[in-house]
């Protein structure tokens, strides 16, 4: 055997030229299916990491008090039981926040745009200030009690610069309408769809127009020390937080027993019948379920590529492989006369196969994996409309080596089975016709 895989790799060596073409082709196809592979890794972490900077936490914990007529507010009036539980629970805290949030009107000079205003705690909140980027005004600003801060998106469609005083209507959570005024204290560039659908205010202005006391707030976010860890954490503090408070169902369930998006988790909670206070528990994993919808639609997508690119290529391998046996015919011959079996014969293709597409396979990833660095190391900006994608303002990929390792064998075996026609028309080759045949 080990003679067989050593005439095969001299056979390769002596067409280089046939070699090379064949092997560039099944890297060029590897190559795009690995940065795709390798963008689709670092998505959802990056996606993730962002929305949980901008949302404050990769934990939230929202507080739901049931009024008469069955209504249900949503308010943490008194926190020291949360505090208390996620102390207890060890789990690994860079800070925790405090928010509430509306949705209002936004109007200046007869121009009007709904949109949805977070109220936070500025001076706690640093991950924002690194990710909400400024293109006018200054953080400064926003130590005004009624200061607001507007994506560029959004100041444009209301025609307002900084310093600019505008109306906003909404409501208070026990549903009277309410009218503040705000005063523009910057304006961000537009950080995504987020960035686009949440302006900024101070928590305490937010809390007076919704009828909140002081004090009072909606949701608490939690930010871990590690995104990765945040569904392992929750978990811990969810047992915690249940031995001292009433707590929602984490997560339901459809009639197959499959974990359903976080939308469908809440309305099945406001469903059931309850009093009193209770609290609800989410991971930032479960708010973005879709974006991995889209990461498996992507690697969806790199597989079909995979496997329409290599049909094409195995088109390819095989018509050449059926010229190498003729232009061979009568070293066959002479192999076979010399004693070689049949099994012989067709392994010495099969190799030639086999190592075309492990190479062209390695080539392939390599190429790619330096593409991936060569990108990487460009800084698109903390103000790039695609920020919620980059990580710290760059393109970041992830390959797993599974999935590198998978493609291989993948490409191995449609090579194997490309090649395995005319191997098989090699090995039956009568010797003494293929002696005697002139090419």
């Amino acid at each position: 055997m080990k003679t067989t895989a050593n005439i095969a790799f001299r056979n390769l060596s002596r067409q280089k030229k046939r070699t090379f073409l064949l092997g560039g082709a099944i890297a060029f196809g590897v190559m795009i299916v690995t940065l795709i592979n390798g963008f689709a890794g670092a998505f959802s972490a990056n996606v993730a990491e962002n929305f949980s900077h901008l949302l404050a936490g990769h934990i939230f914990i929202s507080g739901s008090e049931k009024l008469e007529g069955n209504d249900e507010l949503s308010v943490i009036r008194d926190d020291a039981a949360l505090q208390e539980a996620v102390k207890a629970s060890g789990i690994d805290v860079r800070y925790m926040t405090r928010r509430s949030e509306f949705s209002g009107t936004l109007i200046f000079e007869g121009k009007k745009l709904r949109t949805n205003v977070a109220g936070v705690e500025l001076d706690k909140e640093l991950y924002l200030r690194q990710r909400l980027v400024l293109k006018e005004g200054s953080w400064d600003n926003m130590s005004q009690s009624q200061a607001i801060i507007l994506s560029e998106k959004t100041a444009a469609r209301l025609g307002v610069l900084v310093g600019d005083r505008i109306l906003v209507q909404t409501q208070t959570v026990y549903g009277q309408n309410n009218v503040g005024e705000l005063t523009v204290a910057g304006i961000s560039y537009d950080s995504g769809i987020l960035g686009q659908m949440v302006s900024y205010a101070s928590l305490a202005y937010c809390n007076e127009l919704i009828g909140l006391a002081p004090g009072e707030y909606q949701s608490m976010g939690i930010l871990t020390a590690s995104l990765k860890d945040a569904d392992k954490a929750a978990d811990i503090l969810y047992a915690k937080l249940a031995e001292s408070v009433s707590m929602f169902e984490r997560q339901a369930k459809d009639e197959n027993g499959a974990v359903t998006p976080f939308q469908r988790m809440v309305r099945e909670q406001t469903k059931e019948e309850w009093a009193g206070v209770r609290y609800r528990l989410a991971t930032i994993n479960e708010m973005l379920s879709q974006v991995q919808q889209i990461v498996v639609a992507l690697d969806t997508a790199a597989a079909v590529i995979l496997v329409v690119l290599f049909l094409i290529i195995m088109v390819g391998i095989a018509n050449t492989f059926s010229m190498v046996m003729f232009e061979r015919i009568r070293e066959i011959g002479t192999m076979r006369a010399m004693g070689v079996q049949r099994g012989g014969v067709r392994a010495m293709f099969l190799f030639e196969a086999l190592f075309l597409a492990i190479g062209g396979a390695v080539a392939g990833i390599v190429l790619a994996l330096i593409i991936m660095g060569a990108i990487s190391l460009i800084n698109f900006g903390m103000d790039s409309p695609a920020f919620i994608i980059l990580k710290n303002g760059h393109l970041s990929f992830f390959l797993p080596p599974a999935k590198a390792l998978l493609n291989i064998a993948i490409i191995a075996a449609l090579s194997l089975v490309a090649v395995a026609r005319p191997a098989s028309n090699a090995a039956r080759l009568d010797p003494a016709v293929a002696l005697r045949t002139q090419k």
